[in-house]
């Protein structure tokens, strides 16, 4: 079969997204001579921009490293802003043909000749013609509802950046891991009058070492107000309600971060032929390949794991690119 690839919109292989592992897929298959692009509906590495501003990775620099290409850092473990360039170094290194901003919308075809649909930011429609396609998506884009009335209202967040934009506010933060611990501290630290509800009995037990005995204390010392076993109940645009072990609560409230997790689009894997486990939401494949039982299309990263997303890191997700690309390059040249 030949690999030439015969205009800008045709390829060997499309990856849908560029996050480390997409990007270490992208890799992979270009030291093996399989033309490849990414699409991405965000920037390079969208998921680590919109991480918080000053996030501290819970790993050290080589357990990021994709490529081969060394990661250094100031500190032992690094920080966004560190992460962000090395992803965009390894990118230029390796030359990788990425397509930001644009929206996959279809991915129709079979194996051999896939065509993916995808909407850029100009609202113009793009085809994308591949032999071959690797979903790399992550699981950052969804967040887990809470499902309670008033959630939509403008001042529920569940992305967190920064605290600045809160100081002298009263903020609400729920959940128990570590966003929302880091979250907590951060806003309580700004000057924000901080209450947070977990339904938990405690702080999660694998919230970072080094913020689990702060967040408590300050919970412990009411600096934080802290409602354990307890849950949101309702948002209004002046107050929340909660449910503690003590009874239902008002409290006055400007905005609520409801930090309680994401998950991978698994409605768009279903869309495109990939069969899920109903209870777990793993998709069927082959542990050997990362081939979905739709021939041609692959799964990379954390998508692999269905609800259990705490199961795939960058450290282990990054591996996934090797695996699918010597299946892929036995397949395209076998």
């Amino acid at each position: 079969m030949s690999l030439e690839r015969n205009s800008d919109t045709d390829t060997d292989c499309i990856i849908v997204g560029a996050g480390p592992t997409g990007l270490a897929c992208g890799i992979e298959l270009g030291k093996l001579g399989i033309r490849a692009t990414l699409i991405e509906k965000g920037c390079v590495v969208n998921s680590l921009y919109n991480y918080p501003t000053n996030m501290v990775f819970f790993t050290t620099p080589e357990l990021l490293e994709i490529g081969g290409i060394p990661m250094t850092s100031l500190n032992e473990k690094p920080g966004r802003t560190e992460a962000l360039k090395y992803y965009r170094r390894v990118a230029d290194h390796y030359g990788l043909d990425i397509r930001q901003y644009q929206k996959v919308e279809s991915i129709e075809g079979a194996d051999g000749s896939f065509l993916t649909l995808v909407n850029g930011q100009d609202g113009r429609s793009v085809s994308y013609r591949s032999k071959k396609v690797i979903l790399a998506t992550g699981y950052y884009d969804i967040p887990n509802m809470l499902n309670v009335p008033g959630e939509d209202l403008a001042k529920v967040i569940h992305y967190y950046k920064e605290p600045h934009p809160y100081y002298n506010h009263d903020v609400m933060v729920v959940g128990g891991k570590n966003s929302a611990a880091i979250a907590a501290l951060e806003l309580f630290w700004t000057g924000a009058r901080v209450t947070l509800v977990h339904r938990g009995a405690a702080i999660h037990q694998n919230v970072k070492y080094w913020i689990k005995p702060n967040i408590e204390n300050r919970i412990k010392s009411g600096e934080i107000t802290g409602y354990l076993s307890s849950s949101l109940l309702r948002v209004d645009q002046d107050f929340v309600v909660i449910e503690t072990p003590e009874g239902v609560r008002e409290i006055k409230n400007q905005f609520v971060f409801a930090l309680t997790g994401y998950r991978p689009d698994f409605e768009f894997m279903r869309r495109h032929g990939i069969e899920l486990d109903p209870e777990t939401q793993r998709p069927r494949l082959n542990k050997e390949t990362l081939e979905t039982e739709r021939d041609g299309m692959f799964l990379a990263g954390v998508v692999v794991a269905g609800v259990h997303t705490n199961e795939i890191f960058i450290e282990n997700g990054r591996f996934h690119g090797m695996q699918i690309a010597q299946a892929i390059n036995r397949q395209l040249r076998g």
